[in-house]
Formats: C-alpha cells, structure tokens, sequence
C-alpha cells in the first residue's frame, strides 16, 4: 500500500513540475519573447497602428476602416468616403463580418443598386462608372482601404468642398496609396483614415 502510495506521490510531483516548468516556459516566457519581438520589429503595428492628427489626437487606426459621416448617417462631403461595412453598425471590430449574402441574394442586389445609385448622385457621374468596392462590403467588414478608382472618383467632390485644386488632392491620395504586397500580389490601396488626416492636416 506504501508502495503505491510513494508511486502515486512520485507521479503527481513530476505532473506539478511539468506543469510549472512549462507554465513558466510557454506562459511566460513565450508570450514574453513574441512580446518583444513584436514591439522591436513592429512596432507600430504592435501598438496598433494608431494615427494622430497634426495637433496630436488620436482618431483612429490604420488598419480598421471607420465611417466619416454626421450625426444621421450622411456622408461629409469634404471627406474621402469608405466602402461599405457589415461589421455591426459599421466597422464595429467587436463584430467583424461580412455579410454572408451571396451574388444572387435579393437583398444584397437591392443594397448594390441602392449604393450605387446613391454614390453616382454623390460623385455627378453615371451608376456603371461606380467601382464596385464602392458598393460591397469586405469579408471582414474593417477594410480601411478603398481602390485607385473609387478614390479618384472621389477626387473633384473633396477638392470643391475643401476650396483645393484637384491636383494638390491627387497627390495627397498618391502618398497615402500602396503598391502591390511583395510588388505583385493583389492592387494597389488606398488609406481612407490617413488620406483624411492628411487633408485635414494641410488645412491647419
């Protein structure tokens, strides 16, 4: 019975040694390691990426999309517009999502029209020349990226409504654009948040 006893000690001591030994090797000191590598190498991202207006205020994050609208809804003219969102009310990241409707959905096909016909209104232009991120959400519903195209489609409004030549606004979208990931995959993107800062930034 000692015996067994003894046994049974032995094999629930190395079970709690076990179990500090890697509590202290995988709770700790892993989180630890990735910790400080994340704040050395990316820094910023490991932070968040957050972005701050010439004055200092933190107004959002580069990596989650964001409305720029007023109290009921309606697009602020002197400001780039994001794609649409499904995250909860919009860009909620505790509910990131897409929509989950397919092609062929009738609601989502009524929403597409609705947007598209809204936005050509917006931008003065006829409802085929709206890009089609204009118009649908991304899987996750926080892309804070909008495409060349619909950027530039926004170009004249936010130049009007700013007082600015068309041309100081374009080169204020090329500076916030980015290339193809790795030169070759995917297209090149917009910052819809940093573009806005940038605007709103050259006015003060």
């Amino acid at each position: 019975m000692n015996t067994i006893m003894r046994g049974q000690g032995r094999t629930v001591w190395a079970a709690v040694r076990a179990m500090a030994l890697f509590t202290v090797l995988l709770g700790i000191g892993y989180t630890g390691a990735i910790t400080l590598v994340g704040q050395v190498a990316l820094g910023e991202q490991a932070g968040g990426s957050l972005r701050s207006t010439a004055s200092g205020e933190v107004v959002g994050s580069a990596l989650i999309g964001q409305s720029f609208s007023d109290a009921t809804g309606d697009p602020l003219a002197w400001y780039f517009q994001p794609r649409p969102s499904a995250a909860g009310s919009g860009y909620d990241a505790a509910a990131s999502s897409g929509s989950n409707l397919g092609p062929e959905n009738d609601e989502l096909v009524a929403a597409i029209a609705d947007r598209q016909a809204r936005i050509a209104a917006r931008e003065g232009v006829a409802p085929d020349e709206v890009p089609a991120d204009a118009v649908t959400a991304s899987a996750s519903g926080l892309d804070p990226h909008i495409s060349e195209a619909y950027a530039e489609l926004q170009v004249e409004r936010v130049a009007a409504a700013r007082n600015l030549p068309a041309d100081v606004v374009r080169e204020l979208v090329a500076e916030n654009t980015h290339g193809r990931f790795l030169g070759y995959l995917g297209e090149p993107t917009v910052n819809v948040l940093t573009l806005n800062i940038a605007l709103d930034d050259r006015r003060e």
